[in-house]
């Protein structure tokens, strides 16, 4: 069955750095594009990263743009979002998900907590 499990999360002083990993399986991973969604206590999710299937292309939401840095290991089906210059408010949990024939399938979560 599809799996996808997010690990790294922690507690970070804000300007810090944070490398989380999104490991799938159960599907070829290398064929489908890996998303990042972040989701703050209280609020909704809000989209932050995309890591394409297609020529290692990736997307960024606005306020992670410039900071945040997706890449993918096709050979260990892991996607590693490098966060940088972190913020308070990008205290969050955050999510990978796939969609694979139309559904949608998401890991459990990681929290991320930026506070001095």
């Amino acid at each position: 069955q599809v799996q996808l499990v997010e690990s790294g999360g922690s507690l970070v002083q804000p300007g810090g750095s944070l490398r989380l990993s999104c490991i799938a399986s159960g599907f070829l991973f290398s064929n489908y594009a890996i998303n990042w969604f972040r989701q703050p206590q209280g609020k909704g999710r809000e989209w932050a990263a995309t890591s394409s299937s297609v020529d290692d292309t990736t997307a960024y939401a606005d306020s992670v743009k410039g900071r945040f840095t997706i890449s993918r290991d096709n050979s260990k089906n892991t996607v590693y979002p490098q966060m940088n210059s972190l913020r308070p408010e990008d205290t969050s949990v955050y999510s990978c998900s796939a969609r694979i024939n139309r559904l949608d399938f998401w890991g459990q979560g990681t929290q991320v907590t930026v506070s001095s």
